[in-house]
């Protein structure tokens, strides 16, 4: 069966969606912030012969419409993902911006058959106490050359995309208006999200969750980051271990794998990312 795509529009904010299609117990996939439903297009066609497939385009992001970050109001998008597939309860699968909203899920269904988590527990630009293994003064300063980072990508994405950067980008992540090409999420989305206190660490909600949860770490640096920002990332990866094998230690329904992989784990091990889904899911099927 080929993908079949879908818009639901009878609610306030518009849904894209992907069916893979498959049989078995259902699958949603959540891309991170800034992707699309694209992201998942290589990891689905490896779980159809299992499950039933459907991605989506979460809120603000590639066909979908507008609404500001609620996260009692992603989730709904989601339950509506869900009832208009007339899906059994499926597991989330959620990359960066996606796993924490897997979390969320996991938090508002304690009986339903989990969560993959891909990387999506901390944002890079996270408060100076979750990152571990790196002296205070280098911190500060690295925090500090990573927030200009991020400030300089917020104002150009309050800007048109020049036309090489446009060239560059799937057009399911574009918007065109009177003034140019913007990238999707907008400026103010994007602004919203950065600084609210779930995406900054989700590690927090992590003892609340009931269902089965597997966190997915990455263990290498993304490449290509700029300046000094790469000499933060194994601190970040650090502290996120610290704070939360201890809370998997004693809880079975909750488990750790880490993969040889940077945060586009998704992109750079299709096949492993699948057989972790699998592997997860199979003890917890529901046919």
């Amino acid at each position: 069966m080929s993908p079949r795509d879908m818009t639901i529009d009878d609610r306030p904010v518009r849904l894209a969606v992907r069916d893979h299609g498959g049989s078995g117990s259902p699958v949603l996939l959540l891309h991170g912030l800034g992707g699309t439903l694209l992201h998942w297009d290589a990891v689905a066609p490896l779980l159809t012969g299992e499950h039933r497939v459907v991605a989506m385009d979460l809120r603000g992001h590639g066909l979908s419409g507008d609404g500001p970050w609620e996260w009692d109001a992603v989730l709904d998008d989601l339950q509506a993902v869900i009832d208009h597939l007339d899906l059994d309860p499926p597991m989330l699968v959620g990359h960066s911006i996606g796993g924490m909203v897997a979390v969320r899920w996991a938090l508002r269904h304690p009986d339903g058959p989990g969560i993959v988590n891909l990387d999506g527990l901390r944002s890079a630009e996270t408060a100076p106490e979750h990152y571990a293994g790196i002296a205070q003064e280098e911190l500060t300063e690295l925090l500090a050359e990573l927030k200009a980072v991020f400030d300089a990508q917020a104002d150009a994405m309050a800007h048109p995309l020049p036309e090489a950067h446009i060239a560059m980008l799937p057009q399911r992540s574009l918007r065109t208006t009177d003034a140019g090409v913007h990238v999707r999420p907008d400026a103010a989305l994007a602004r919203q999200i950065r600084y609210d206190p779930h995406f900054q660490d989700s590690i927090a909600a992590v003892p609340g969750i009931r269902c089965p949860a597997l966190f997915v770490l990455a263990t290498e640096n993304m490449p290509g980051l700029p300046g000094r920002t790469g000499d933060l990332m194994p601190a970040l990866r650090a502290g996120i271990r610290r704070d939360l094998l201890p809370l998997t230690a004693d809880r079975p329904h909750l488990r750790v794998l880490e993969l040889p992989a940077g945060h586009n784990m998704v992109a750079e091990l299709p096949d492993r990312i699948a057989q972790a889904i699998l592997s997860h899911a199979a003890p917890h099927a529901r046919n």
